[in-house]
């Protein structure tokens, strides 16, 4: 046996011998890649803005903004203040104001999501279609210096999109895009999707949630803060007593970090007390 794959050998031993009980049973491989990837700890502070005037005074380490607004000097700026830059992108839904907007076929559009003006669930089953424009979105990302990507609409096969999506294709989907994210080195956030969680905190790096507190599911995702790994809780439509009584000390429950928000994910923010 050659000396450099004895090594690998060795290091696959070790990393399963050291796996806690209970974790999650991700390959060692893709265990040992996470190993060297930036992935915030649970606990970590956290700012999503993506309306506004990038407000660089909000006290976190971590600045959650959109791909396409936010300048690469704004990625710099925000480096320059010792945080992480994390880029939304959407990449269930189809939006009519992204620049990339035309390339989406008739065909892959479905129903409009919900309240949310010009936009439309896409068919992710389509995958020949969707990837290539996908993959240049996440570039935009690896290209501006973003440390990781915040993938949004991850469920659509529990949503009224038009399309008879299952299970197993949404899995499938959802698996592609943490792969061609950790492919250009960016840490990748699972973005809701519950129902899901148990697949996917296999292969995605922590997560961002909305309303889990109000919906009464932020449980299912102590899979992620049980190995130290980053959950955050974004509540809407809840009055700031309520939040800091109530959704602050239930998510500490689960190690969570919560923060209340508008609706319009403007810089307003209020965060629970340290």
């Amino acid at each position: 046996m050659a000396p450099r794959i004895f090594v690998a050998f060795l290091a696959a031993g070790l990393l399963a011998s050291c796996s806690p009980p209970g974790a999650p049973t991700a390959p060692i491989a893709a265990r040992a890649e996470r190993n060297v990837r930036w992935i915030p700890a649970a606990g970590t502070t956290y700012q999503i803005q993506y309306d506004g005037k990038l407000d660089f005074s909000v006290d976190a380490a971590v600045y959650d903004v959109d791909a396409v607004d936010t300048t690469a000097r704004q990625v710099a700026a925000i480096h320059a203040r010792g945080r992480r830059a994390v880029c939304y992108v959407d990449v269930g839904t189809w939006e009519k104001w992204r620049p990339d907007a035309a390339q989406f076929p008739k065909d892959v559009l479905g129903k409009p999501d919900g309240g949310w003006s010009g936009e439309r669930w896409l068919d992710i089953r389509q995958t020949s279609v969707l990837e290539p424009i996908m993959t240049k979105r996440l570039l935009r990302c690896k290209r501006k210096h973003f440390d990781g990507v915040d993938p949004d609409n991850l469920d659509g096969y529990v949503n009224n999109t038009g399309f008879h999506l299952t299970y197993s294709e949404q899995l499938a989907y959802d698996t592609w895009v943490a792969n061609e994210a950790h492919a250009m080195g960016l840490t990748v956030a699972e973005k809701g999707d519950n129902d899901q969680v148990a697949d996917l905190s296999k292969v995605y790096d922590y997560a961002v949630v909305e309303q889990c507190f109000a919906q009464g599911w932020c449980k299912q995702f102590a899979r992620y803060t049980n190995h130290n790994a980053l959950v955050v809780d974004v509540e809407y439509n809840l009055t700031q007593s309520r939040f800091l009584q109530k959704t602050c000390p239930s998510d500490a429950r689960y190690r969570e970090t919560a923060m209340l928000k508008h609706l319009s994910l403007n810089a307003w923010i209020v965060t629970c007390p340290a």
